[in-house]
């Protein structure tokens, strides 16, 4: 057994099919015999010829480690979901599921899982690509072709306040102060949020009850990739706005062009020393009944919308 894995070493793929071709006709034998334990023994040299052809897919040239051949496979079909067993079948390996987070964490690869696909669209916390929501919980998709270079920093500090003490709503808040005006993964937040499935309930709950300006693809944001979230300033919301929903919001914003209805500003001319971004005002201020309606509501930059309520106007 030992020289015959010996010989299976990953070439030319169709080489290893043919030994393998011959060690399953060899079995015929085995499968006569009515000792169990040696046609255990038997296929285990098949076995290990079959994971052989696998990683004799990706030329070593390309790929020669399993984490490699993983990333390889997901960058010749970027945002095609992909099946896990396709990755057990390039990596040939058992534990392919610790490369994708060395992937994610080390590397900074936005490989997204249906697990977490699957709670971002029961709880809304983004609009999710139909194409997506069909995702079963043992698939994965590459969203971003780009490597994120700054990712193992950001799981460095997720790690840290993943492990303190206090509620999952106030980990994912303190993890996106510590990234303002940075993109954070949906992986990172439910990371930090201990895995718990709750991790998307709760940034909506920051966005809409408690005011944090956390925008995404649908929600203020249309130039940010599926699945990224940003805080963009250290200010929550006016208390009025915080009840906006968020499909109302995403359909102001996208009638308005993202654009301030004031001044004209998008987050296409963002810089550091202007960190402003987009927030809803109502036309009819809502204390004196104004509703939350696309008709009573208007798109403005934070500078604006800060001079109109001095103003008390609009």
């Amino acid at each position: 057994m030992t020289n015959e894995r010996k010989k299976l070493t990953p070439n030319d793929p169709e080489a290893v099919r043919q030994k393998v071709a011959k060690l399953i006709a060899n079995f015929e034998a085995e499968l006569r015999s009515g000792e169990l334990r040696q046609k255990v023994l038997a296929l285990i040299p098949i076995f290990h010829g079959l994971r052989d052809i696998g990683k004799a897919l990706i030329p070593a040239e390309y790929a020669s480690a399993a984490r490699d051949r993983i990333l390889y496979y997901f960058r010749q079909y970027p945002g095609t979901i992909i099946n896990g067993d396709e990755l057990l079948v390039v990596s040939g390996i058992q534990e392919y599921a610790r490369r994708l987070r060395e992937l994610r964490v080390q590397f900074g690869w936005v490989i997204v899982s249906g697990v977490t696909i699957k709670e971002m669209s029961e709880d809304e916390a983004e609009e999710v690509p139909d194409a997506l929501k069909a995702m079963r919980p043992n698939e994965y998709v590459l969203l971003s072709a780009a490597e994120d270079r700054d990712a193992a920093h950001r799981w460095h500090v997720a790690n840290a306040i993943r492990k303190e003490r206090g509620s999952v709503r106030g980990k994912i808040l303190k993890f996106l102060r510590a990234n303002v005006g940075r993109g954070v993964t949906n992986e990172e937040l439910r990371y930090v949020a201990g895995d718990k499935t709750e991790w998307a309930r709760r940034v909506r709950e920051l966005r809409t009850e408690h005011g944090w300006p956390i925008a995404t693809k649908t929600t203020g944001r249309p130039d940010l990739g599926i699945g990224v979230y940003v805080l963009q300033a250290e200010r929550q919301s006016p208390e009025h706005d915080r009840n906006i929903p968020d499909d109302v919001r995403r359909e102001v914003m996208r009638r308005d062009g993202y654009k301030c209805r004031m001044c004209g500003w998008s987050h296409e001319e963002w810089n550091p020393s202007d960190p402003r971004h987009l927030e809803l005002h109502h036309i009819e201020h809502h204390a004196k009944g104004g509703a939350n309606v696309g008709e009573n509501l208007k798109t403005l930059c934070t500078v604006c919308h800060d001079k109109v309520h001095r103003r008390d106007k609009w």
